[in-house]
């Protein structure tokens, strides 16, 4: 019996046990009435940042943050929130498992939501971070990490949030080609070892491996994996599937280009209803479109772009068919020609759709001055999302951030707040009123007096389904250098089913 059963089998178990008595006291020949599931805010979250590079020249910065709201509000406790060091493990290594790490102190820990908090390193090889948060700062609690490498291979920004630990990822967009040199961060925040399996997938289907079964990763440590040592030949676009026999661990893909920079690829969301990609730049001088269907079923799909006006579909590119265990990449070149906006990917026949993952690879200035980013398919903002690590002192547009807002069916409402900033400034917010099948850019939403880093939180009130994604930008020797972090709801609250206690069923 595979994981998922035995987790749904769990959740029914103790969902029996937790309903049980009520259900007994419902009077006979009265069908039970279904209790309101209320929401409650998280207790805990955990949070695994990747080692940032090796470069000698690269400098990172980590922004923590936790937003206010009503989830915070009603959690007990003042809680805390912080990350410290992982170890760091060839496959299969031992060391002390980060045990020693433990000691260290913690890395932008938290006391307040609202406020963010920053700390920066010039280390080379700095260390995975895990860590958690807890009380009422575990709702929303956020992690930006961002790397400035200024030369050599992989120069560009390099930005990611810091991800919860899962079982299973995708990553479309990755690379065993020769001027490609991209890793795997495996990184285990808990007290037990995992064993974890990689699958690379390209046009042609599985691509063989040597050596991608059975990685050992040491509790609290932090296994780097060159992606080009897994397969026989080189690959331009492949698919990583990562999967944790047992345990759970964080994931990243690091990617590093001889000429055209680098950037992390941060996993896909998976879907048989359609994809969003929110957030290709205005500016983007190349799109690569790289799509999966892990399923058992081919898929057919329409592409679209959401612009600010509306929804236009590529030259040549109305449709697209994946095949079954297959990557497809797809060049949309300057697609953009000049306007933000946000690909959208739907099953061409309603109703028929198969599971997908997508990424995008996305380039900006010319020739030599090239600088890559990625942007993986996101789910959409259900309550409440944040991103962090924006800079006050930054203008906006090529050298600040850019908020992506897509809303590719129904108009949609959503509330924008930049937070107070690092060092000071009051947080400022704005409503914002979505057109259906648009993408609205918001590059100009800052805190009132901000220093700093700040962080920007979007809340959907009203209408359809919202995605959302960040650009940080800066301009380097000529260099448009850019990173783009999506923003899937923070799962800051969870549905608790309402239940009581009755024990004079006992009593009959």
């Amino acid at each position: 019996m595979n994981r998922t059963a035995y987790s749904l089998i769990g959740a029914a178990t103790a969902l029996a046990a937790i309903t049980g008595l009520a259900s007994l006291t419902v009077p006979p020949g009265e069908p039970p009435a279904a209790p309101a599931a209320a929401r409650l805010p998280v207790e805990r979250s955990t949070l695994v940042c990747p080692q940032p590079t090796s470069s000698e020249i690269g400098e990172t910065t980590y922004t923590a943050f936790t937003p206010e709201g009503a989830a915070e509000r009603e959690s007990a406790g003042k809680g805390t929130a912080g990350l410290l060091p992982a170890a760091s493990t060839l496959e299969g290594g031992g060391q002390d498992g980060g045990k020693g790490a433990r000691k260290a102190e913690p890395v932008a820990p938290l006391k307040e939501p609202g406020t963010p908090v920053v700390a920066e390193t010039e280390r080379t090889g700095s260390p995975a971070l895990t860590g958690s948060a807890d009380g009422r700062l575990a709702p929303g609690w956020t992690v930006q990490q961002t790397t400035l490498v200024t030369a050599g291979t992989g120069r560009g920004l390099l930005g990611l949030s810091c991800t919860a630990p899962d079982t299973e990822f995708w990553f479309p967009g990755a690379s065993t080609a020769k001027d490609r040199h991209d890793y795997i961060h495996l990184t285990n925040p808990d007290d037990s070892p995992a064993v974890v399996d990689l699958e690379l997938y390209g046009k042609d289907g599985s691509v063989r491996t040597d050596s991608g079964e059975g990685i050992n990763v040491p509790a609290r440590s932090t296994v780097p994996v060159l992606l080009s040592t897994l397969s026989r030949e080189p690959v331009t676009n492949v698919v990583v599937h990562v999967v944790a026999r047992s345990g759970r661990i964080g994931a990243q893909v690091q990617s590093l280009d001889d000429e055209l920079g680098g950037d992390w690829i941060q996993a896909s969301a998976e879907s048989r209803d359609g994809l969003v990609l929110p957030g290709i730049p205005a500016d983007a001088t190349g799109v690569r479109l790289v799509l999966f269907a892990p399923g058992e079923e081919d898929a057919d799909l329409t592409v679209r772009l959401a612009t600010p006006t509306g929804t236009i579909t590529p030259a040549g590119q109305e449709t697209l068919h994946v095949k079954s265990g297959t990557t497809v990449a797809v060049d949309l070149g300057e697609v953009t020609r000049g306007e933000p906006g946000s690909l959208v990917l739907s099953p061409a026949e309603e109703g028929r759709g198969a599971p997908v993952v997508a990424a995008a690879r996305v380039l900006r200035g010319k020739g030599a001055r090239q600088e890559t980013a990625f942007v993986p398919a996101t789910a959409p903002v259900r309550e409440r999302a944040s991103a962090a690590g924006s800079d006050a002192g930054a203008k906006g547009g090529d050298a600040g951030t850019v908020l992506s807002l897509a809303a590719p069916g129904k108009a949609a409402r959503v509330r924008v707040t930049a937070s107070a900033g690092s060092g000071g400034g009051k947080p400022v917010s704005r409503t914002y009123n979505l057109k259906a099948g648009t993408t609205t850019a918001v590059d100009d939403l800052r805190p009132e007096g901000g220093e700093g880093r700040y962080a920007l939180t979007v809340e959907r009130l009203s209408g359809g389904a919202v995605y959302a994604a960040r650009t940080l930008g800066l301009t380097e020797d000529g260099i448009p250098m850019f990173t783009v972090q999506t923003l899937p709801d923070d799962r800051g609250t969870v549905a608790v089913p309402a239940a009581e206690q009755d024990l004079s069923v006992l009593l009959d």
